[in-house]
């Protein structure tokens, strides 16, 4: 029989965080929302010439349809998320799975909510492709291709997740009491293998990867690679304009899979000058061994969390705290989880501060191989313009919520003449400070 879960300390001091976590990330969105209606109303010196008033009014507009979206979804994905742990389906179900195979009751256990969430997600994504991203001319897929691409994330998820769950949960069962540290030698390995594979298996799941049309592109960007001293297997372009008319590039893969991928709709709207700056930005991020550095902070966290559901798992107090009489591995594992989903917003500005960091410094070198930074601040400025990006996001938002600097401050940065004195700034770590660039004056 389903019963709410009773009060207790554990169960209070926990909501008491969670609800804390979500309470700030809604005032967040809502105050970046506030701030630009309060300094965004005139096009920043900057962008003069290259944004007008009509198309910041747009920009604007989006960014506030896409707040007004986002605190909506993130609610009744908090309110579904607090029902789920609070309604008392969870030990139900765990007391119904108490006589199932251990490997498949924690697959069913773990995929349970995970469908729940999923398909409250579906209407939501719906809304924002062919309403939100229709209203302001990306939205470019059919009915079809959504619901085609609905169905291949849904089945990649429960495939690759049933893997990778029943691997973890056959260390937790067999292994002993190291068994965090097999457990994260196999997400690692995971990882890995998933890196490897996405361009050439995953990727071409969802898009159309050709070699790039442009064969004089084509070689400038491998001379351009080869004069930096990096060896590409290939250079390729992406469908993208199937789907919308945000426009993007990215390095993908490791050793033979490791390859370009330019969007075509960037190849559309952008010179051939303007991409060579966006391929600099992005061999900046291969030089700076910004991808190891991203991957030995993960295997480094993911260690800690390891081992600190190694001395949770069988905390029979977490158990109790959330309404379980019984005590299954898996269950305990699940509740970690639970336990940590507060602690990902509160750490969020540790990552996007590294984030940006790296980011500036692959501007740098995109600067310097470029012989400055003008090409990369027209790139800046139309994509800024094609993607209708927020040129005022308010600082606190940035600190939470962006992996890239704001535009303002990377393109002030390019054009500043003391590289000198930018150099020091990056390698002494002195990026996340409050910059001009964010503040009301333009």
């Amino acid at each position: 029989m389903i019963a709410m879960i009773p009060l207790n300390p554990l169960l209070i001091v926990y909501l008491a965080i969670y609800l804390v976590s979500v309470a700030m990330d809604m005032i967040i969105d809502e105050a970046n929302r506030a701030y630009l209606k309060e300094c965004g109303d005139k096009v920043p010196q900057a962008f003069k010439g290259a944004i007008d008033e009509k198309e910041l009014q747009k920009i604007n507009r989006y960014t506030c349809d896409n707040t007004h979206f986002t605190l909506i979804q993130k609610g009744t994905s908090n309110i579904l998320f607090l029902f789920v742990i609070l309604s008392g389906v969870l030990p139900w179900l765990s007391n119904v799975l108490s006589g199932v195979n251990f490997i498949l009751a924690g697959l069913i256990f773990f995929g349970v909510p995970g469908l729940v969430m999923a398909i409250m997600g579906i209407p939501f994504d719906y809304y924002h492709s062919f309403v939100i991203e229709e209203r302001y001319g990306f939205n470019t897929k059919t009915v079809k291709t959504w619901f085609s691409d609905l169905i291949k994330t849904l089945l990649l998820s429960v495939v690759l997740g049933s893997i990778l769950l029943s691997s973890l949960l056959v260390m937790v069962r067999y292994t002993g009491e190291l068994w965090w540290i097999w457990a994260w030698a196999i997400y690692i390995g995971f990882q890995l293998i998933l890196t490897i594979l996405h361009p050439t298996v995953i990727a071409p799941f969802f898009n159309k990867f050709t070699p790039l049309e442009d064969q004089e592109l084509a070689v400038k960007i491998k001379e351009l690679a080869e004069r930096e001293g990096l060896s590409l297997r290939g250079i390729y372009q992406m469908d993208a304009t199937k789907r919308s008319r945000h426009t993007n590039a990215y390095f993908s893969g490791l050793g033979k899979t490791k390859r370009i991928v330019l969007f075509d709709s960037l190849i559309q709207s952008h010179d051939m000058e303007e991409i060579m700056a966006v391929m600099s930005h992005e061999i900046g991020h291969l030089k700076k061994n910004h991808i190891k550095k991203e991957f030995a902070i993960v295997c480094v966290i993911s260690a800690a969390l390891f081992y600190l559901a190694s001395k949770m798992i069988t905390w029979e107090a977490m158990f109790q705290g959330f309404g379980f009489s019984v005590m299954p591995l898996y269950v305990g594992l699940f509740l970690v989880g639970v336990l940590w989903e507060p602690a990902v917003f509160f750490l969020a500005p540790f990552w996007m501060a590294i984030s940006r960091k790296f980011e500036l410094e692959a501007d740098h070198y995109a600067a310097r191989i470029m012989d400055g930074g003008k090409p990369l601040i027209t790139v800046l400025k139309k994509m800024a313009k094609d993607n209708l990006s927020n040129l005022r996001p308010h600082p606190v938002y940035v600190c939470f919520n962006y992996s890239h600097p704001p535009l303002l401050e990377r393109i002030r940065r390019l054009e500043s003449n003391d590289m000198p004195q930018f150099r020091r700034q990056v390698v002494q770590g002195q990026v996340g400070e409050k910059m001009r660039d964010v503040q009301c004056d333009p």
